[in-house]
């Protein structure tokens, strides 16, 4: 669990990302590791106690424009802090499951909102999808390989292929299902690199540690010049990629929960979304 609140604990500084760049496997922080940062949430570690704080666990893919309209949403509330929480949407679903002090979750897809509300750890009533996304393959700015479509990514030339690891990063699950669509993921599940969340993907890419690597149009955004976008997958070829979010049943802070989710829909907090290349929300879909 990563805290963005201007520093971290000790805990939280020293259980970072070391993976093994292995096509088809993934590694995974050992159990102390999150058992430690949650208490270190809990009690507060590293940071003082605040009267009002709004703990927001958010989809990574998020960071840029959450971190926007957190900073708006302070300034209107004198002395209420936001604190945000990334992550891919598997593994935040996770942590509220096992008991996380959460407000508010803003997951990158659907499923995972699902599962948490089938479990009653949702408020009723509470979800709203408030932006929407799309799928590209990219690859380093400096790639000389002429990839156009996910077909070419069988070429040869093509070594490794990053996407998030689909049982926890919604990201990945898109990408998955889309290259089942096409008939392309049995022939490059051996080229795979699975990463912990869409950025680390990024990261990958960025670094040219990997030919290639599937990410959110907004990810490549962030890193324009280190990344460029080699194409997109067709979007009838995977589910749309929608963020709902909703106030977990715990919530201490549910009063301003609904704020914030309701500034995040509100045209200030759209035209944050829109600038930053997301998509709103369809009409009528909550």
């Amino acid at each position: 669990m990563v805290l963005r609140t201007g520093r971290q604990s000790k805990g939280s500084r020293h259980c970072g990302i070391n993976p093994m760049l292995e096509p088809g496997r993934h590694r995974h922080r050992a159990p102390w590791c999150a058992l430690l940062i949650s208490l270190g949430l809990i009690m507060g570690i590293g940071s003082p106690a605040r009267a009002q704080e709004l703990l927001v666990s958010a989809a990574i893919s998020l960071k840029e424009a959450v971190e926007e309209v957190g900073a708006q949403f302070q300034q209107a509330r004198p002395g209420v802090i936001v604190r945000f929480n990334f992550g891919a949407s598997g593994a935040l679903q996770k942590q509220i499951e096992a008991g996380a002090p959460v407000d508010l979750f803003l997951s990158a897809g659907e499923r995972q909102v699902d599962e948490l509300e089938k479990q009653g750890l949702l408020r009723s009533g509470s979800r709203r999808v408030f932006a929407r996304n799309v799928l590209t393959l990219i690859v380093p700015g400096d790639s000389r390989l002429d990839l156009r479509a996910p077909a070419d990514l069988l070429r040869p030339l093509v070594q490794r292929v990053a996407i998030g690891n689909p049982k926890t990063v919604p990201a990945g699950q898109y990408a998955e299902e889309s290259l089942r669509s096409l008939g392309l993921w049995d022939a490059l599940s051996p080229k795979l690199i699975f990463a912990e969340n869409v950025r680390q993907v990024l990261d990958y890419v960025a670094r040219g540690e990997v030919d290639a690597g599937f990410v959110y149009t907004t990810d490549a955004a962030v890193r324009a010049g280190q990344v460029k976008e080699a194409g997109r997958p067709p979007q009838e070829s995977y589910t749309p990629v929608t963020y709902p979010g909703a106030i977990v049943a715990s919530s201490r802070q549910p009063t301003l929960a609904q704020a914030f989710v309701g500034l995040l829909l509100s045209p200030a907090g759209q035209q944050v979304f829109t600038r930053r290349g997301f998509q709103r929300p369809l009409e009528g879909v909550r």
